[in-house]
C-alpha cells in the first residue's frame, strides 16, 4: 500500500491495481476501497486503477477537524501523485467529493453514481441529526442501519449479505459529518468543461436521482444513465456493465448510451 500526503498532513493510503491509463475509484460513506473490489477488478484489464481509503477510516489517517474542503484536497493530491491526466470514478459521497473538487482537477473524465447531492427540501429532522440521536442513544447498530435504509434506498439492509460482519459500525461518526456535508452542499452552476458521465440506478433512492438530475442539469458537459435493474450500489452488482459504460465513456463520451 502506497501513501500519499495531503495539504493538512494527513496520509491517505491507496492501492494500485492493473496496467494502463490512471483511473482513481472513490468509494462512499461506511465504506473503505475494498468496498470498491467488484468493479475494480473489471477496470484493472484497461487501467491503472488508484483506491484510495478515504480520511477517516481503512488504512487512511484522519485530520483535528473535519470538512469537504479537506476531501477536496485529499483528492487532489491523488491527482497530482499519478501520470497524466486521469479518469476519476466516484461513488455516493466520494461523487460529491469529486464534484466539489471538479473545477480545480487535471482529469480526463468524470464519472459520478448517484453522487449525494441532494436538492429541494431535506428531512425535517436532518438525517444527520436522527442518526447522530440514535447513535447517541447508544446503538451504533441501529445508527448505521438508519443511515443506509434512509440514506441508500436500502429497504431492508439486515437482508444483505454484507451486514453487519463487513461493517464497521465505529465509523458512525465519519457517516455523520459526511451526512452534515451533504445537507450543507448548494449545488450552482458547474462551469468546469470536463466530460462528465452521471449514473443512476432504477432502484435507487429517489433524493440521490433528483441530485443526479440536477446536476447534469448544471452542467453542460453531462450526460445521465440510468441502469434497470439496480440500486445504489450498482457498482458492486452490476460491475461489468458499470464498467462497460465506463470504458465506452471514456473512449468517446458521445457515444455512450447509445
Amino acid at each position: 500500500m502506497e501513501t500519499v500526503t495531503t495539504a493538512d498532513d494527513t496520509e491517505i493510503a491507496f492501492e494500485r491495481y492493473g496496467d494502463g491509463p490512471s483511473l482513481i475509484a472513490l468509494h462512499g460513506s461506511a465504506a473503505t476501497s475494498e468496498s470498491l473490489q467488484p468493479i475494480v477488478s473489471q477496470l484493472a484489464g484497461d487501467y491503472t486503477v488508484i483506491v484510495p481509503d478515504r480520511r477517516g477510516r481503512g488504512a487512511s489517517g484522519d485530520g483535528d477537524g473535519y470538512s469537504l474542503d479537506r476531501e477536496v484536497a485529499d483528492l487532489q493530491a491523488l491527482v497530482d501523485a499519478v501520470d497524466g491526466e486521469p479518469v476519476v470514478l466516484a461513488h455516493s459521497f466520494g461523487g460529491l467529493v469529486a464534484l466539489a473538487a471538479a473545477p480545480t482537477l487535471d482529469i480526463s473524465r468524470l464519472v459520478l453514481y448517484e453522487p449525494a447531492v441532494t436538492v429541494g427540501d431535506g428531512a425535517d429532522p436532518p438525517l444527520s441529526a436522527q442518526v447522530r440521536s440514535v447513535a447517541d442513544e447508544g446503538s451504533e447498530t441501529e445508527a448505521m442501519r438508519l443511515f443506509f435504509e434512509a440514506g441508500s434506498g436500502i429497504p431492508d439492509v439486515t437482508a444483505m449479505p454484507w451486514w453487519p460482519e463487513q461493517i464497521n459500525m465505529g465509523w458512525i461518526d465519519t457517516v455523520i459529518r459526511e451526512l452534515e456535508a451533504v445537507e450543507a452542499f448548494e449545488l450552482r452552476a458547474l462551469d468546469f468543461e470536463i466530460p462528465t458521465l452521471l449514473l443512476t440506478g432504477e432502484h435507487g433512492p429517489q433524493h440521490l436521482a433528483e441530485g443526479a438530475h440536477a446536476v447534469a442539469d448544471a452542467h453542460q458537459e453531462s450526460r445521465l444513465i440510468e441502469i434497470e435493474g439496480v440500486g445504489h450500489l450498482g457498482l458492486l452488482s452490476e460491475p461489468e456493465h458499470v464498467a462497460e459504460l465506463v470504458t465506452t465513456f471514456v473512449d468517446d463520451p458521445a457515444v455512450v448510451g447509445q
